[in-house]
């Protein structure tokens, strides 16, 4: 094991004023003299020889390579995720076609419809998505079978220790790239109340596993020669949200100091095929059984309100009962480019954010749109397609995730603080990306 240790360019330590050093640091250091004097009597070392390891660290964990390293790495997993899935997704969404053949015959026309746009127009689509979930895992377990992920934390701990976030801030967030409510939970990790609280609030701000099938959808059909790209830009979008967030709560009602980050980096080494394949299992197979346990009822609750409203069931889809709550939220999202179809998959997404992939499609079903992407190409243009993207990324997070938030704050102040906030910081920046796509691109 490597321990590496980073002291923080700060000011005064307020534990030790006379050393200005945090007082795990000087423990840390009379450990490891202890140790040293120990192996000094019982180990004669030999020639300074360089490993592999030390010449990697030399890379990555360099003053001004690590961080460039580190994005280089994030969007090659994105890219590798988005364009590798490709053939398993299409041979999803064809089987899942050949299925619809079969149940639109059905005899009864509001059972045909159920079925065929209930159920495997919502719960189908959404396994359309489950490739590149899958894959998303199997790089983010390689890199940390790899140490990588360790060293990673460490190269980011310099960056977010200026901007007053907890080094080990990081590891939590980094497990909100695969769900928020474990990177809510693994913030009980950082030492103090502030640094705490302030990793709790900001988590959700990173791309959870549920977001991936909205920004795959919506860049594959805008941005299809750059989708991995947009992808990855909506990862690097949400650090960098979660970074400022941070740094204005720290610097306003949740001022504390930053400590050190003291971590063991383990050796280098080359991952397996079964270490690595079971750890994707293992958290893809986690995710299926949450989204399992609402998509089908999810399903068919928006098909009941997509296809029946107060003149009873097959009114047009404007009529619906979706209809007329979509319709009515909707101007407050008219400058977005929002439709009304739009914006009531999003109220569907406080659930979980897969729901707004699963209501698109089958409020576009109920309406007789047989491909979901020519829909969306109607009713949005790229720039309202981008707000969209950076809308679903930044407001409220799952209702699992809230409910994670309160039991790890035991507050409903700070539980009620963080919904609002993400939902007026949404508003605010998709605003910001229609104002400024329409003032470039318009």
């Amino acid at each position: 094991m490597k321990v590496t240790e980073r002291i923080p360019e700060s000011e005064e330590d307020p534990f030790d004023e006379e050393l200005a050093i945090d007082p795990q640091i000087v423990l840390a250091d009379e450990r490891y003299e202890v140790i040293g004097n120990i192996l000094s009597d019982v180990y004669e070392p030999g020639h300074g020889k360089w490993q592999l390891s030390d010449m990697l660290d030399e890379v990555f964990l360099h003053k001004y390579l690590g961080v460039p390293i580190f994005l280089v790495t994030m969007w090659a997993m994105f890219t590798f995720t988005f364009e590798a899935s490709r053939v398993f997704m299409a041979m999803i969404e064809a089987l899942f076609t050949w299925l619809g053949g079969f149940t639109s015959q059905i005899p009864i026309p509001w059972l045909a419809s159920l079925v065929t746009e209930g159920v495997l127009g919502g719960v189908g689509f959404i396994l359309t998505f489950v490739p590149p979930i899958f894959l998303l895992y199997l790089a983010i377990s390689i890199l940390e079978d790899t140490g990588y992920l360790s060293r990673a934390a460490f190269v980011m701990d310099r960056w977010m220790t200026k901007l007053g976030l907890h080094g080990r801030s990081f590891i939590p967030l980094l497990l909100g790239f695969g769900c928020s409510v474990a990177a809510v939970m693994a913030a009980r990790t950082v030492d103090g109340e502030s640094n705490r609280l302030t990793t709790i609030l900001v988590s959700p701000l990173m791309s959870c596993a549920g977001r991936l099938p909205l920004y795959i959808l919506i860049a594959g059909v805008f941005f299809p020669n750059l989708a991995g790209t947009m992808v990855f830009l909506m990862y690097i979008i949400g650090i960098i949200m979660a970074v400022i967030i941070a740094m204005v709560l720290k610097r306003t009602i949740l001022q504390e100091e930053s400590s050190p980050l003291i971590m063991e980096l383990s050796m280098y080494q080359m991952p397996t095929a079964h270490g690595s394949f079971r750890h994707m299992w293992d958290r893809g197979v986690l995710f299926l059984r949450q989204a399992g346990t609402f998509l089908l009822a999810g399903g068919l609750v928006i098909w009941g309100l997509s296809s029946f409203g107060l003149g009873g069931y097959g009114v047009p889809v404007e009529q619906s009962f979706i209809g007329i709550i979509g319709t009515s939220i909707q101007p407050f999202f008219a400058h977005l480019g929002f439709t009304w179809h739009v914006v009531a998959a999003l109220i569907f997404g406080f659930v979980a954010k897969e729901a707004v992939v699963q209501s698109l499609s089958i409020i576009f079903a109920v309406s007789g749109e047989t491909a979901i992407e020519s829909a969306l190409m109607a009713v949005l243009s790229p720039i309202s397609a981008f707000a969209l993207m950076l809308f679903v990324l930044l407001y409220v997070p799952c209702l699992a995730t809230i409910g994670a938030v309160r039991k790890e704050t035991g507050s409903w102040k700070w539980t009620a603080f963080s919904v609002i906030y993400q939902i007026l910081l949404a508003y605010a920046m998709a605003s910001v990306a229609v104002f400024i796509g329409g003032y470039f691109f318009g």
